[in-house]
């Protein structure tokens, strides 16, 4: 059975248009009956970043949590992952995150995450939409839950955050983004307790101004603070501050396979990489994947969503994995992805490794990729004609040895992503052309955008 509100990272859309506040309030009381009825903890914490809907989509939780006798605990603006930190390691039966991570401000997002600070399962969110569809019984008088506020407990996590690197980062000057988000206080405060000197934008939060004028979606900020601050490694975080993406000291972007690239090696360095085994995705670049092959260090690919790349890890027992967005998991540190702690992880390889950011961007070239997104007529059959088939096929031989195609419908528009990779431009384009061509005539194919990846966010 389909599922009606979550999509695969929660429940997104227009604040107080499609996520209405009695959504919100419907949804509480769903998820406070899913916990009753399971025997779980009746107590949650809700946390959210800094848009200007999130207090009134909180509140509107709260009072359905509560009205299914469930206790609520806020924490106020706090990272996606801190909520999940603060639901594994307290006495909670799920964790509330209210964002919208990356998405324009008008955007929102509810997300669950269960008492281990895992998403829940697809079974689960579909229990709960259909208490979302049923009358019950409500709890009155001593019955009814308790609403209560406590910042404070976002000092574990941040003292848990600031133990990864116990010598501190002394003499270390970073940049930083914080995208008027979740760790828009929470990022420079951990740092600058580590004693790193720090350069800061986007830490002026209004309630609209989230994501709009950098972070990691638009990481040419932290790129040129970077280099004009002369600082040695910057750092942007999205919205929710799940993902992070980097800048070297003469403004080269750090993505997600850079990012697990330096780890892995300085881990392997030590003795410490076991399995010597990464998890990326199939947009994870070809000359990063041959990079890690050098090394001794295989790459296994998952599709594109930061689910697959857990699923994988845990099959493999890989110690990273993630994706070009900056969306990074570290297994023995927690079950999701967490800006603050790629961060860390990063900056204590440049401290133990005595390398900058500079030396280890220069170790590999990545092989040039290009995303075309194509609108077409039917996403269930643009690849049923012959022209494309043969298009495809030959793409595949034109490429073995050489690179790689991936394409594949979007799941929910009429859009066909078509991703090619090869160890040339000239042979890249090629083959994109020739593809893009047998869409356009014969499953009426028009292109949406066309995004060189070479050097960007893949994701």
């Amino acid at each position: 059975m389909s599922r009606k509100f979550f999509g695969t990272d929660g429940i997104r859309g227009v604040a107080n248009q499609k996520l209405t506040a009695e959504m919100a309030l419907n949804l509480g009381m769903a998820a406070g009956r899913y916990l009753v009825e399971t025997g779980g903890t009746r107590r949650v914490v809700i946390g959210r970043d800094t848009r200007k809907s999130g207090p009134m989509l909180g509140m509107a939780l709260a009072a359905g949590f509560n009205a299914a006798g469930v206790d609520v605990v806020a924490v106020g603006v706090a990272p996606t992952p801190a909520v999940s930190f603060i639901a594994r390691t307290g006495d909670f039966g799920l964790g509330v995150i209210i964002s919208a991570s990356h998405n324009p401000f008008p955007d929102n997002g509810i997300k669950l995450v269960g008492h281990d600070g895992c998403k829940l399962r697809d079974e689960v969110e579909l229990r709960i939409e259909q208490l979302m569809e049923e009358t019950f019984e409500r709890p009155v008088a001593g019955g009814v839950g308790a609403f209560s506020q406590a910042p404070e407990l976002l000092a574990s996590y941040a003292d848990m955050l600031v133990g990864l690197i116990p010598g501190g980062l002394d003499g270390m000057k970073v940049a930083v983004d914080g995208s008027h988000g979740a760790a828009y206080a929470l990022g420079p405060e951990v740092l600058r307790r580590l004693g790193a000197e720090i350069v800061v934008c986007g830490d002026v939060p209004d309630g609209v101004n989230i994501n709009e004028f950098g972070g990691a979606t638009k990481p040419e900020v932290v790129q040129e603070l970077t280099q004009s601050s002369g600082s040695m490694v910057g750092v942007a975080f999205d919205g929710d501050a799940d993902r992070a993406v980097f800048s070297d000291g003469q403004g080269r972007l750090i993505n997600g396979d850079r990012t697990i690239g330096i780890w892995a090696e300085h881990a392997q360095a030590q003795g410490k990489l076991t399995p010597a085994t990464v998890v990326g995705t199939v947009m994870s670049n070809g000359g990063f994947e041959h990079y890690m092959a050098l090394k001794g260090i295989h790459l296994e690919r998952t599709p594109v969503g930061d689910k697959y790349v857990s699923q994988k890890i845990s099959e493999t027992g890989a110690l990273i994995g993630g994706e070009q967005s900056g969306h990074i998991i570290f297994p023995h540190h927690g079950p999701t992805g967490d800006g603050l702690i790629t961060c860390l992880e990063l900056l204590r390889v440049f401290k133990e490794s005595g390398r900058d950011a500079v030396s280890y961007y220069d170790a590999y070239e990545p092989w040039p990729q290009l995303l075309v997104n194509m609108e077409v007529a039917d996403r269930s059959t643009w690849n049923d004609g012959e022209l494309v088939q043969s298009a495809l096929e030959t793409a595949s031989r034109d490429l073995a040895g050489h690179g790689r195609i991936n394409v594949r419908a979007s799941g929910t528009q009429a859009i066909v992503r078509i991703m090619v990779e090869a160890d040339s431009y000239d042979l890249r384009d090629l083959v994109a052309a020739s593809v893009v061509g047998a869409i356009t005539k014969e499953a009426g194919g028009t292109i949406y955008s066309r995004v060189d990846l070479t050097h960007a966010l893949g994701d």
